[in-house]
């Protein structure tokens, strides 16, 4: 199965955050197409690599409902991915996610 989804990646930093756009490989946990917001990795370096960095976590939409997860990075290769334990449960909310009716048209 391949199947890949958008989502969005926050770097937690001590008083900000970093923002990225991404697209995660279900299957492999994989996030590839990391396109940062409003942050030039070239001159400041990857996020996870600064002093305040606190951790990183991606969300996954479906209109008005989410699901957040963590994301690990490799600050070495500049990878994100998620963990097998992690995607494993990820798969179960996302099945939630995208399976539930939209808010408001819930049955009785």
């Amino acid at each position: 199965m391949d199947l890949k989804l958008p989502i969005t990646i926050i770097s937690e930093l001590t008083e900000d955050e970093v923002r990225a756009q991404g697209e995660l490989d279900l299957a492999s946990g994989e996030i590839r197409k990391v396109q940062y917001e409003d942050y030039d990795v070239e001159a400041e370096g990857l996020p996870a690599e600064r002093e305040d960095y606190e951790f990183t976590l991606g969300v996954l939409r479906n209109g008005t409902r989410e699901v957040e997860f963590r994301v690990e990075v490799d600050a070495m290769s500049g990878r994100y991915s998620v963990t097998a334990s992690e995607l494993l449960e990820l798969k179960g909310r996302a099945a939630k996610l995208f399976t539930q009716p939209p808010p408001g048209k819930e049955r009785a």
